[in-house]
């Protein structure tokens, strides 16, 4: 990794400002450290380099709450630049749920603010003696006292700390009482953004952080600013011609919930079945009509994807960006609630008390099939009548959860693989995660290639190593064994790509959605002025997957962890449109050989190869697994 003068060169300009800012917040000692080129053309930026720190920093079997643990966020090239959906970064650590190394990607303001202060990322590290918040400001680096903002909501503490700024426009990112408690799906809320999965709250809140704050004043420089406005214009135009960003335009997200229903894959009753009677009061259109006041996007966003929305009085009263389609597959379809106001509830609580939606829905939908199943009693709910479809229990429950209230709300905050561990019964038949995360709202019994990418996901059950859109559309024949582990690998390599340059995955008709597309490359040659190829590009992104495949492979992580929910592999979809589809035991295991073997794999392990190592210079590597 060494130039061929023997130094290391460090990068600025081209869309980087050069800088990682590292705290450690048990010495109170705050730095900045050169970003090196040889780096950045390995790995980009985003979670490609941040697994690359983080292999070289952070030593493999120690505890997720450890302080050797590291928190990085990582920023891409493309953040605080006018390309459309450019506001993606990552906030990385060992996560307490998968036990690995974990990216949990977020939107907003935040990530260009920390770039427009002077930092492409910045390393966490070590525990404070007491509760403590980071404010950034430009060169500026304070850790502060934070006593007074512990046992606080994320809103109320980013109040707070405006108000002790004295600024009302800065970015700040907080934990809830979760993160503080150390619960399993804990989340981190940046603005009105979050870094939703894995439990980065919760390692946040180890360390005695609360809270993360920044004002930056810079910029971000490119090679050729005109160059780069072109390209974004087109990109532009792309998007505003797009019927499937259109849409997103017009209903955020749950602009496909109607369609997924009919089409017979819209998960239902703790995926019982995939098709909801309560739908039509759901969709993306009864969300508008009944309670979206307006469109927000991330920086630098044309997408406006979005919705701002109020329930103005009730007991459902809220304030809330969304609902999003994970809270109405979550909250909605998976616990048979088909109350829009409910849902906003539902979603406005999690950010209240920073825990993950989708695994807090799956969880209670988990224990409301327990329940209907006499697998848990009334006692075990604390006297709630925890049916599919009531909705005042689900909220009831939700808040238990959030303040991690011994009983129900203790249970399922350890998440439904420790949950079903303790309950038993056979209730793990039924808990829809792999590799401890709960399951995200798209279906993959249809879907082989879809299957087998959330089988091998480093992240487990996230809808964001794998794709569903090229089976789902009809790009490819969703029936044909053949060829889908090499698709998984390519679209693998799509959006970890997006990952590391900090593109947002909703442009998939853009970015994607079968492979590395050249309107990608492109954007990323226009800021950087790399002139990649498609070739060069695919390889990076296999080194940014092999990498991480390695910190899973260090952990001892082989072959029989990369799994599906047992209902997926044994439970055919019971009606609807896709009824009969079910991902058997021997076909998954079909598909995983096809996929080691497209990857250079060893297929015993499920692990890269000495040789496959070599090739893309993680030789490094080869002896920790």
């Amino acid at each position: 990794m060494q130039g061929k003068n023997g130094t290391r060169k460090q990068i600025q300009g081209q869309g980087y400002v050069g800088w990682i800012l590292r705290v450690n917040l048990e010495s109170g000692a705050i730095g900045k450290e050169p970003l090196y080129e040889d780096l950045v053309r390995d790995f980009v930026g985003g979670a490609g380099l941040a697994a690359r720190i983080f292999y070289e920093e952070v030593p493999a079997k120690i505890d997720a709450f450890a302080p050797e643990n590291k928190l990085i966020m990582m920023t891409g090239p493309v953040n605080g630049t006018m390309v459309p959906t450019a506001s993606r970064a990552v906030l990385c650590a060992k996560s307490p749920t998968t036990g690995s190394f974990f990216h949990s990607s977020f939107g907003g303001f935040f990530a260009p603010e920390l770039k427009a202060a002077g930092y492409d990322g910045m390393i966490i590290e070590g525990k404070a003696e007491h509760p403590v918040y980071l404010w950034i400001d430009d060169d500026t680096v304070e850790i502060r006292d934070a006593r007074h903002l512990w046992g606080q909501s994320t809103f109320h503490a980013q109040s707070a700390i405006r108000k002790e700024i004295g600024d009302d426009e800065i970015h700040v990112a907080t934990i809830g009482v979760a993160g503080e408690a150390g619960l399993a799906y804990a989340m981190v809320l940046l603005d009105m953004r979050a870094a939703g999965r894995g439990g980065v709250g919760a390692v946040m809140g180890s360390k005695n952080l609360k809270a993360m704050a920044v004002r930056g004043t810079g910029g971000v420089s490119v090679p050729n600013m005109f160059g780069v406005y072109n390209k974004a214009q087109r990109l532009n135009d792309l998007v505003a011609t797009t019927p499937a960003i259109q849409g997103l335009s017009s209903y955020g997200t749950p602009r496909n919930v109607a369609s997924m229903n009919d089409a017979g894959i819209l998960p239902t009753r703790n995926w019982q079945t995939e098709v909801f009677e309560g739908m039509q009061n759901i969709t993306g259109e009864a969300m508008k009509e009944k309670i979206v006041k307006g469109n927000r996007a991330c920086m630098a966003c044309s997408i406006n994807c979005t919705k701002y929305s109020v329930v103005p009085d009730g007991p459902y009263k809220s304030i809330i960006n969304g609902a999003d389609y994970e809270t109405i597959y979550g909250f909605g379809s998976c616990c048979a609630v088909d109350n829009m106001e409910a849902l906003c509830k539902a979603d406005e609580l999690c950010d209240e008390y920073g825990i993950d939606l989708i695994s807090a829905s799956v969880c209670i939908s988990w224990a409301m099939e327990a329940y209907e199943k006499g697998m848990l009693t009334r006692d075990d709910t604390d006297g709630i009548d925890l049916r599919f479809g009531n909705a005042d229990a689900m909220i009831e429950v939700l808040e238990k959860i959030g303040r991690n209230e011994p009983g129900i709300g203790a249970l399922l905050a350890k998440g439904t693989r420790e949950a079903a561990r303790i309950v038993g019964k056979g209730t793990e038949r039924f808990a829809m995660q792999n590799k401890g995360i709960e399951w995200a709202g798209h279906t993959c019994r249809p879907f082989p290639a879809c299957a087998v990418g959330y089988a091998t996901g480093p992240r487990g059950g996230s809808h964001h190593d794998i794709r569903p859109t090229a089976e789902k559309s009809g790009l490819v024949d969703r029936k044909v064994l053949e060829g889908k582990g090499a698709l998984a690998v390519e679209v693998n390599h799509w959006l970890i790509f997006a990952d590391s340059m900090g593109l947002c995955h909703l442009g998939e008709p853009i970015w994607g959605p079968l492979k590395i597309s050249q309107n990608q490359i492109e954007a990323l040659n226009a800021i950087t002025d790399w002139n990649l190829s498609y070739d060069e590009a695919r390889k990076i992104a296999e080194r940014q997957w092999n990498m991480i495949r390695c910190l899973s492979a260090r952990e001892g992580f082989t072959r029989d962890y990369d799994q599906l929910p047992i209902r997926f592999m044994e439970e055919p979809i019971p009606e609807g449109p896709m009824k009969g589809s079910v991902i058997s035991r021997e076909t998954l295991e079909r598909l995983k050989d096809d996929y080691y073997e497209y990857r250079g794999w060893d297929k015993r392990t499920g692990n890269p190869t000495p040789a496959k190592l070599r090739e893309l210079g993680l030789e490094f590597a080869i002896d920790d697994f």
